[in-house]
């Protein structure tokens, strides 16, 4: 089957990752994200993961905290390695 994109960027909520969870991140979810990924590239697509981290960090609660609230929002897109 020949994919109809070549090039796609996939955006992945952070809720999503916590399955029934609804915090953190649960391997089951992942796994299976993973796997479909892995056949998209199977098939020749060249995918961009691009993963959401509310799940993690809320710029509301940071906002509480005392911080800018544009900042504390921000936190949550920056890079983790």
């Amino acid at each position: 089957m020949e994919p109809k994109y070549k090039r796609i960027v996939l955006k992945l909520s952070g809720e999503a990752l916590a399955g029934d969870q609804g915090y953190g991140i649960d391997p089951v979810i992942v796994n299976s994200i993973s796997g479909q990924i892995k056949e998209l590239v199977a098939l020749g697509v060249e995918v961009a993961v691009v993963v959401g981290a509310g799940n993690i960090w809320r710029g509301k609660t940071g906002s509480e905290l005392g911080m800018d609230r544009a900042n504390a929002d921000y936190m949550a897109c920056l890079p983790r390695y």
